[in-house]
């Protein structure tokens, strides 16, 4: 059976999908409708990985809370596949470019990720272990 949403995680994912979809709009607004709109929405994605890298490395298990206001709420407002498929879907008019721009994003976001874990788990001193959230509180 379903779990119940919990009304105060809900808030904190959409407090904090407001401050990333603002983030986003404040670093995209001023390039939309050129052609560097398509190459912003990549560094931003890219960036993006990177941050919720570092923000599931260095909470682990930890702060059910924080995560979801960072994790799920900030940087899932931040990041979006939305802008991403549209982005790529506009370069299809020259193929490999729109190609390679779909590659390049799921290359780039997926090292970029990675990269994040490990600094992420640097900052708390724990290469390749989370703690778990009962040792924690």
């Amino acid at each position: 059976m379903p779990q119940p949403v919990d009304a105060r995680t809900l808030g904190l994912v959409v407090a904090g999908g407001a401050v990333g979809v603002l983030a986003r709009a404040a670093i995209v607004a001023p390039v939309i409708h050129t052609p560097a709109e398509v190459w912003v929405t990549f560094a931003v994605n890219v960036a993006g990985s990177l941050m919720l890298g570092v923000v599931v490395g260095f909470l682990g298990d930890r702060s059910a809370s924080l995560r979801a206001f960072l994790g799920t709420g900030a940087l899932g407002g931040f990041t979006t596949y939305s802008a991403f498929a549209v982005a790529s879907a506009q370069l299809l008019t020259t193929p490999w470019i729109g190609l390679a721009l779909m590659a390049a994003s799921l290359v780039a976001g997926v090292i970029a990720a990675l990269m994040g874990l490990f600094i992420g788990r640097r900052l708390v001193d724990a290469p390749g272990e989370v703690e778990r959230a009962e040792d924690a509180e």
